[in-house]
């Protein structure tokens, strides 16, 4: 009988040995200290499973194909179907209420969005090839599925590394956005009170994503199949009429598809791919561009507030990252520290939301111009 212990002592079996160390760090990470657990426990364990020698769970055959338990699954991510499932799920849990309120709050989710395409140039400078700069750039949209889905397609050499950084990141949220808000900001600014939203009615929810899919898809018609699964699942929310449906999708359908793209992401981070100058690099510019994604809603967020004589507190810029209510949150917690009784929460949520749609409509250009 043949061990997998034997597999060790092989060539390169030590680099295994540490993509297991990795894991087991990833794992504690998610575990004990609540970094993207959902996601970061399949994605860390896939990896394990895959570095383990003589498994078989994931493996590349010569004419380009995979075999293995894995293996099959990861059709679901090489053929975008994971990701584009995970944005209904997405849609079928978010309120476009107060982007609908505050249409304005659309460009602020636009203008984070700049980040992606510094990054892509900063790519380029580094050495990536045109396709994997425009995969490495959209992390800095702070945008999980949409990652997956572009490197999938434009560069899936680059996957593990870019999802493990996409997700890491969007974990790093309170700790990355603060520092550049109070950077760019003056106290004045941050204790800026708005005014509370107006209501919306349900006629306009349920037009909302019919419109939005309609606009975006003629435009640019790669984004399609995330902008349409993103809006679909918000329709049959919004609806009233098919409250299993809206469950399905917000609860099973998301979850079950975060284990299957989790552990299939995870076990694409073998040795021979991840431990490369390459992921050192995509790394360093993950951090680039979630830093200055969010520099970018802060700085248009001071123009709108200098255009509105003082009505918008330029920090709701910062959710324009489509982090998902974590930015918003960070917003609402930077607001409070400055004035308890200021409530933005609700104000941020229509940039966040708009990061959403940015994001897809990002990767949809990329694809179209590299895909």
């Amino acid at each position: 009988m043949t061990s997998g212990i034997a597999g060790f002592f092989d060539d390169g079996g030590w680099k295994n040995l540490i993509m297991i160390a990795i894991a087991i760090v990833l794992l504690c990470l998610a575990i004990f200290k609540g970094v993207e657990p959902y996601l970061l426990i399949p994605i860390s364990f896939g990896m394990l499973l895959a570095n383990l020698p003589l498994g078989g769970v994931f493996v590349r055959e010569a004419d380009g194909t995979y075999s293995g338990l894995l293996g099959i699954l990861y059709i679901g991510v090489k053929k975008g179907i994971y990701p584009c499932l995970i944005f209904l799920g997405i849609g079928a849990t978010t309120d476009f209420g107060p982007l609908i309120a505050n249409p304005k709050s659309l460009l602020l989710g636009a203008a984070a969005q700049i980040g992606i395409f510094i990054t892509f140039l900063g790519a380029l400078l580094l050495g990536f090839n045109f396709n994997e700069a425009s995969s490495i750039g959209i992390i800095g949209g702070a945008d999980g599925p949409t990652a997956i889905l572009t490197t999938s397609i434009l560069a899936p050499n680059l996957l593990a590394p870019i999802s493990i950084a996409a997700y890491s990141y969007m974990a790093l949220v309170p700790v990355i956005q603060p520092p550049i808000i109070r950077l760019l900001t003056t106290k004045k600014e941050r204790g800026i009170k708005m005014e509370q939203l107006r209501s919306v009615s349900k006629t306009e929810k349920i037009l909302f994503p019919i419109l939005v899919t309609v606009v975006c898809v003629l435009l640019i018609p790669s984004c399609a199949p995330l902008i349409g699964m993103l809006m679909l699942g918000n329709l049959i929310k919004e609806s009233g009429v098919v409250p299993n449906l809206v469950n399905a999708a917000g609860n099973f359908i998301l979850y079950i598809v975060t284990i299957l793209l989790g552990v299939c992401v995870g076990a694409t981070a073998t040795a021979d791919i991840f431990l490369t100058l390459d992921t050192l690099k995509i790394v360093l510019l993950g951090v680039i561009a979630f830093s200055f994604a969010t520099a970018s809603g802060v700085l248009f967020g001071k123009v709108m507030c200098k255009a509105t004589r003082g009505k918008i507190n330029p920090m709701i810029g910062a959710a324009g990252v489509s982090a998902v209510p974590m930015a918003a949150r960070v917003v609402q917690k930077e607001g409070q520290r400055e004035d308890p009784s200021n409530f933005l929460l609700m104000h941020a949520m229509g940039p966040n939301v708009a990061g959403v749609i940015g994001s897809a409509v990002a990767a949809g250009i990329l694809l179209t111009l590299f895909g």
